[in-house]
């Protein structure tokens, strides 16, 4: 096996070739005192797609949405129990920096559906457009045009 074809068991990349990024590996994952509320936000202010959802009894037990360049996140129903504070996913405890090419469009999009801008659109010193805003349940999402370091060939 290559360097750059290793399993997914092995913590490594699969079908990627040399100098490619890798398929989005990481999804953060939170939970929301009310998932659906939630899911029906992200989707309308952010633009996140809904993949799947997961519902038992009224409980969200596993919601992924898909953000349209790559990745996602992953989120479901707190449960009010001491297993939430272990894993450390208390609603609203929850940041993620998002990147997009249309800054200033999705904040004013995250404006009108109700999101509370606590940065509004900038250029940083290192050249990204950004903005940060809250979710209903206290969550900070930033969003920019920022995609990272190059990686290291």
């Amino acid at each position: 096996m290559t360097d750059t074809a290793h399993t997914a068991q092995e913590g490594g990349t699969t079908g990627t070739s040399p100098g490619a990024a890798p398929p989005p590996q990481v999804w953060p994952a939170l939970r929301a005192a009310d998932a659906p509320a939630l899911i029906r936000f992200l989707v309308d202010a952010f633009g996140f797609e809904e993949n799947v959802v997961y519902e038992d009894g009224g409980l969200v037990v596993h919601a992924e949405l898909s953000w349209p360049p790559g990745g996602g996140v992953m989120l479901g129903s707190s449960r009010g129990s001491d297993a939430d504070e272990e894993c450390g996913l208390r609603p609203g405890a929850f940041s993620a920096y998002v990147v997009t090419d249309a800054p200033d469009e999705l904040c004013a999009r995250a404006r009108a559906a109700g999101a509370e801008i606590v940065a509004e659109p900038h250029t940083t010193d290192y050249g990204s457009r950004d903005f940060a805003a809250r979710d209903p349940e206290g969550n900070r999402w930033s969003f920019g045009t920022y995609p990272g370091a190059p990686r290291k060939a």
